[in-house]
């Protein structure tokens, strides 16, 4: 049984609502055909697929990426409406996506794609039915294309369609870094409930994209000592500590970690069974698979990237002790700063840094408390303890509004 199903019987929730959250409420498939510069037609196929709103509009990202399916962007709406309960959001879960590669479109189609794409879902998205964000190879320009063509189909600006704008479109100050900051409280919270002091703690971080990256600028910032990051091209070691400004300036200049000056090279596998304090997926689904989570020697394991523990490597990390921070909660930040992004559109709002970053520090360390509460009560493991509060919370919205007609 999934895990969804595990929390269900472990919380005492009814299986009939178990068995209508397992199927979306609606999926919707289109043909999206594009002129090119050289003005051939091509046509992608694009996906927005929308679990449930029992707990308020549907929200999720968007993502452009080759091998984008149906499967895919469902499993991944469905780990939305969770994500988004757990953090007591007024949130359903959604998630769309275009199967393209976006590094061989040149802008102009890019844009092209995605107003096409836009306009062809225009009927089921909008600031209180569905809305959007930035995803895997989506940014803050896609995300301005889609707000734009929503906004001229309607006759009025809406910035409210869509969040991760630029924050001089009605974007959220502190939107790019949420999602690691995210991470690092939750970490900060997992270090003092297991008595670890985070000031010295060794952490390993697997994938130095966004998530990755802003990560280790706040967790260095609380003490901790960054050891080792990898991106797809190389993984860099330091056992004193890396400085993290200089790598992310080293990357930036040369489009990967590998040769850092003040780091010797190590292998990718290395890295994941590192003698650290925590550990940091934050790169591909599936990362930890069995043989991974055998060699895993931290303590904590935060998983700041969407499913990157298999459901063999998980039990074999719980049966030998190891602390994880599921996937729905420590890599909520994004979402949660999305819906301070939409609150503050909605409103004609603009809150400063700081105050976003306070208010986010505070709905993780809550959901945190709930989840350990959760744990200790029913003596359960992290995830699905995770799972359970946020399956709670769907569970009895849907109960209540009942099922009509």
């Amino acid at each position: 049984m999934t895990s969804v199903g595990q929390a269900f019987e472990a919380m005492n929730l009814p299986m009939e609502i178990y068995e209508i959250l397992k199927v979306p409420k609606r999926t919707v498939t289109v043909a999206i055909p594009v002129r090119s510069d050289s003005g051939a037609v091509s046509v992608f196929k694009g996906y927005r697929v929308q679990h449930s709103n029992a707990l308020g509009p549907y929200k999720g990202g968007i993502r452009y990426y080759p091998t984008v399916d149906l499967d895919e962007v469902t499993a991944l709406a469905m780990l939305m409406t969770y994500k988004c309960a757990l953090l007591s959001l007024p949130f359903g879960g959604a998630k769309g996506g275009v199967a393209c590669d976006p590094k061989k479109l040149s802008r102009e189609t890019l844009e092209r794609l995605t107003r096409r794409y836009t306009y062809m879902i225009s009927e089921i998205i909008g600031p209180y039915i569905d809305i959007p964000a930035p995803d895997v190879y989506t940014d803050a320009q896609i995300m301005a294309w889609i707000m734009d063509t929503y906004s001229q189909l309607k006759g009025y600006q809406i910035p409210e369609v869509v969040t991760g704008k630029p924050v001089y479109l009605g974007g959220c100050e502190g939107r790019e870094e949420a999602t690691g900051f995210g991470v690092s409280v939750t970490i900060r919270e997992a270090c003092k409930h297991l008595n670890i002091p985070i000031n010295g703690a060794r952490v390993a971080i697997h994938g130095f994209g966004n998530a990755g990256t802003n990560a280790a600028l706040h967790l260095s910032s609380m003490g901790a000592k960054i050891v080792a990051v990898c991106d797809s091209k190389g993984a860099v070691y330091n056992a004193e500590g890396l400085n993290v400004e200089r790598l992310v300036a080293h990357k930036k200049s040369t489009g990967t970690l590998a040769g850092f000056p003040q780091a010797k090279a190590v292998t990718h596998e290395e890295l994941l069974a590192m003698d650290v304090e925590v550990l940091i997926p934050a790169s591909l689904e599936n990362l930890i698979d069995t043989k991974v989570a055998e060699n895993v020697r931290a303590k904590i394991v935060a998983e700041a990237a969407n499913g990157p523990t298999t459901s063999e490597g998980s039990k074999i990390l719980e049966e030998k002790g190891v602390f994880v921070i599921p996937d729905i909660l420590a890599s909520a930040g994004g979402v949660t700063a999305s819906y301070f992004e939409w609150v503050q559109n909605l409103k004609r709002e603009h809150w400063e840094r700081s105050e976003v970053l306070s208010r986010l520090d505070a709905k993780m360390v809550k959901a945190f408390r709930e989840v350990i509460t959760v744990t200790k009560e029913r003596e359960l493991s992290t995830r699905t303890a995770a799972v359970g509060v946020a399956s709670t919370r769907v569970c009895l919205a849907l109960q209540t509004q009942g099922i009509w007609p």
